[in-house]
């Protein structure tokens, strides 16, 4: 008998299950339907449906197979009434004729990778659509993420945000944009955008930007099988090893990143008896091939090499921080960014430059290109705490645990404030 719950507890039920589901719902509605835009559609009204069905009904054994079943079924109502026949007729035919091609023909075909999320992830960065559209778009339909979410990722205002997403939606359905992976010939075009995509998907699962949660695993650990996919169909993509490099390296701390309770873990005081070395191991092998395909590196090879500086790194105190420091003033030649800059004025202070490090930082507020940004405010915090400026420093903190951005990562800074206000 299931177990009824309330409409507050079923909403947060049908949020943690579109999550850690919406991805493969809507690409396996993609694929039944042909359809991107119709497959999110559906996914949406089929969540609709559980917030009025969960609370009497109790959660079913298998809630993705429950949403995925009502999403098909409204789209077998839509073609019974005769919408979309002409499509679904389309659908048929191509059915027909994989059942007729040679199998054995496909084994070892290293473009054949049958995997929907992948497809879906490649559809959402067709080049019809401008590159911050596929952005928005594939953070909104693959990642399951919020218009707010994907705003404060892009730095945008979510009107906007909101905008590209349905102009993006439009746009796909004009060109109908069949759901499959591009040959060899189209992928280029598109490889940029997926890597970005999946970037940022992994970035997502590592720090999430909203909720309680310290890490979304889930999040991280889809984008990191997908660009394991992804070596696969471009074996000689230097960025492609590279971005696989930096996820493996950085999800080899997720154990240390919560501790018992939950609560957020900064990597100063994880113990790294935790880090997975087996993902360490796989990291530097993918970041070693990376740099053999091409030896002056991109953004990812960049960023990974910060990142296996740090898992090579026995402690805090051991770390190459003036390495990391010139790694990230690299990056930022390659890719000019605000929050590089800041991750460069931590590994500034690190090494032992605390008020050059403060400098950087008021230059960077000054600028306002990273406003109501809540890292800008904790790293000040941090380094207000550094110079032996304990009150400012309170304050900051608490003004950063205000700022939008996840609850964990909020509770964090609470404590920090709380623990300058105690000491004497």
């Amino acid at each position: 008998m299931p177990d009824p719950r309330s409409k507050d507890s079923a909403v947060a039920d049908v949020e943690a299950v579109w999550r850690e589901e919406s991805a493969r719902i809507v690409a396996s509605l993609a694929r039944y339907t042909g359809d991107v835009v119709w497959a999110e559609d559906l996914a949406q009204d089929a969540f609709v449906e559980a917030l009025d069905a969960w609370p009497a009904d109790g959660i079913p054994s298998s809630p993705g197979g429950w949403l995925l079943t009502v999403g098909r079924r409204r789209a077998m109502d839509a073609w019974r009434r005769g919408e979309r026949l002409a499509r679904r007729q389309e659908l048929l035919a191509n059915d027909l004729r994989d059942a007729e091609r040679d199998p054995v023909a496909d084994i070892g075909d290293p473009d054949r990778i049958d995997d929907d999320t992948l497809r879906l992830v490649f559809v959402c960065c067709h080049p019809v659509l401008p590159a911050a559209s596929r952005l928005a778009l594939t953070l909104r339909v693959v990642a399951g993420l919020t218009t707010e979410q994907i705003a404060r990722m892009m730095l945008l205002t979510t009107a906007s945000v909101q905008q590209r997403i349905v102009r993006a939606k439009r746009d796909l359905r004009t060109a109908d944009v069949p759901f499959e992976v591009p040959d060899r010939a189209g992928r280029p075009a598109r490889l940029d955008s997926v890597l970005q995509v999946l970037h940022l998907m992994f970035t997502e699962g590592y720090a999430p930007s909203v909720g309680d949660e310290a890490v979304r695993a889930d999040v991280a650990t889809d984008a990191v099988r997908v660009a394991r996919l992804l070596t696969a169909l471009a074996p000689q993509s230097a960025d492609t090893w590279a971005l696989l490099a930096l996820m493996e390296l950085q999800s080899s701390r997720f154990a240390a990143r919560r501790d018992t309770a939950g609560e957020l873990v900064t990597m100063d005081a994880q113990d790294r008896t935790l880090w997975d070395v087996t993902a360490i191991a796989r990291g530097r092998e993918c970041l070693a091939r990376s740099l053999a395909l091409n030896a002056d590196p991109g953004v990812y090879a960049l960023q990974a090499l910060i990142a296996q500086e740090h898992a090579v790194a026995g402690s805090t105190d051991k770390t190459d921080w003036s390495r990391i420091a010139a790694l990230y003033a690299a990056l930022d030649a390659v890719q000019p960014s605000a929050v590089v800059r800041l991750n460069r004025a931590v590994a500034v202070a690190m090494s032992g430059a605390v008020r050059e490090a403060l400098s950087l930082v008021d230059e960077l507020e000054r600028s306002g290109a990273l406003a109501s940004y809540r890292p800008l405010q904790a790293v000040k915090a941090d380094l207000l705490a550094r110079s032996g400026e304990r009150d400012a420093a309170a304050r900051t903190f608490r003004a950063a645990a205000e700022l939008p951005g996840n609850a964990a990562e909020a509770a964090h800074l609470r404590r920090r404030a709380a623990e300058l206000a105690q000491m004497p």
